[in-house]
């Protein structure tokens, strides 16, 4: 995914201190080094990025009543269920749900905690994350508009304004890290219109810039959140984002499913990203996003897995699938020069999955295996049941093929996953924790 989208075979990485600096010919590297990977046979790819998850979502997968519901009346489900909560529920999902992204080949995560029941914390979160060793951005998520106020979420899970800043300060200040190569990056998240108060958004906004963070939520996801922001604000939801200062490069939003093309040229100019979460908007049924006309726009676009009760997975190599083949569901084919489809390729698709959510996220240093860049990186052994039939052409086989867990994941020079196996949680000890802790909270226990 460099500027060139070089693909090389027989060739490797040097890598020093977590940086790579240099790329070529395996006969052009150095012999020796305190790590060799001999991955012969298996294809190297930059890590992917996720920049939209709710990880506390993976102890609700498949929750029966929740199964066959839009957005708002699967949100007015859940929520008494996440109310229940606790700290140790936040810890053990966010490790299970770093742990199927990483051996997914993800190796940046982005995550959107909106909800703080019974003492949970963004740092439940964040501690969660450091000991995986996935790169975090942490958003600190809020819901401050209740039932009693004309939202959507119960008065039990909504939260002060001023306690939301409060601690919002708070973690910028103990966590944040801007400089290049970070492993731990804060966001401010308003959860979305719907939850939040106009105040809350536009405060959000201001703090934000005051610390140089991101700005992230949810906005156009379904019709309904359309209808709620014309009737109770009187702007379609870009123009009520834009009113209240959500625009410009520092500003991403989840899904932008219901998009009209002026609001994408509004979307460009301003360098406003879209986190495109393919599966979810289809589990949901909330539509599909203009993924071809925000590509044509120049419009920043990265994926999501979204949270697992939406998707209900955490794979970011079928995530890239998905939107590779929703894309060609959902677009208005328009002929080419050679009069075949302008169809989203495989190679465009793994291009939004690595450097489109760096380019989201803010980050530079990602997205790409060339020398001055982290050392984040993934490897797939091709000699699988998966690829056979398909190795004419590697590259296009890891996203069209049935989707693979990866073999190798390296963060920053560091190993995640080896062999296959992640070697940074017991996940068997993880899994008997993390059920035994969806079962409590789903069954009411």
């Amino acid at each position: 995914m460099d500027d060139s989208r070089r693909e090389l075979a027989d060739a490797g990485l040097l890598i020093r201190d977590g940086w790579i600096e240099k790329v070529g010919p395996t006969a052009e590297l150095p012999a020796t080094a305190d790590e060799i990977l001999d991955l012969r046979g298996h294809i190297i790819l930059p890590g992917l990025i996720n920049t939209h998850h709710h990880l506390y979502q993976t102890l609700t997968r498949a929750v029966p009543a929740a199964q066959d519901a839009g957005l708002f009346r699967w949100l007015k489900t859940l929520y008494p269920i996440w109310a229940r909560m606790r700290p140790e529920d936040i810890r053990v999902s966010t490790t299970l749900g770093l742990a199927e992204l990483a051996l997914s080949g993800c190796t940046t995560a982005s995550d959107h905690l909106y909800i703080y029941p019974n003492g949970c914390r963004l740092d439940d979160a964040i501690e969660s994350a450091q000991s995986i060793g996935l790169r975090f951005h942490a958003s600190r998520g809020s819901m401050s508009l209740g039932e009693s106020q004309g939202g959507l979420p119960p008065d039990s899970v909504v939260e002060e304004p001023a306690a939301i800043e409060e601690d919002t300060r708070r973690l910028i200040e103990a966590y944040h890290d801007a400089r290049p190569g970070a492993m731990l990056r804060l966001v401010v998240a308003p959860c979305s219109p719907f939850s939040v108060t106009p105040e809350l958004m536009r405060q959000s906004a201001a703090l934000a810039r005051a610390y140089g963070v991101h700005l992230h939520t949810h906005l156009a996801e379904t019709l309904d959140e359309e209808s709620f922001c014309l009737a109770q604000f009187g702007f379609r939801p870009l123009a009520y984002a834009e009113h209240l200062d959500w625009s410009g490069p520092d500003v991403w939003f989840a899904h932008a499913v219901h998009i009209n093309a002026d609001e994408v040229g509004r979307m460009a100019r301003a360098g406003i990203g879209v986190a495109h979460c393919p599966s979810s908007n289809m589990r949901l049924a909330s539509g599909i996003a203009p993924l071809r006309r925000y590509r044509a726009a120049g419009v920043r676009v990265g994926l999501g897995v979204d949270g697992s009760a939406s998707n209900d997975s955490s794979h970011m190599l079928a995530e890239a699938r998905q939107a590779l083949l929703l894309s060609r569901l959902g677009q208005t084919v328009a002929p080419a020069i050679d009069d075949q489809p302008d169809l989203l390729t495989a190679r465009q698709a793994l291009e939004v999955a690595t450097l489109g959510g760096a380019r989201v996220l803010g980050r530079p240093d990602l997205g790409s295996l060339e020398p001055g860049k982290c050392a984040d990186f993934i490897a797939i052994d091709l000699n699988r049941l998966d690829f056979a039939g398909g190795l004419h052409d590697p590259v296009a086989a890891t996203v069209f093929c049935s989707p693979a867990k990866v073999d190798v994941n390296y963060v920053h020079g560091r190993a995640v996953v080896r062999e296959g196996r992640l070697v940074t949680a017991d996940l068997p000890v993880v899994i008997e924790s993390h059920n035994r802790a969806a079962r409590r909270l789903v069954q009411g226990a």
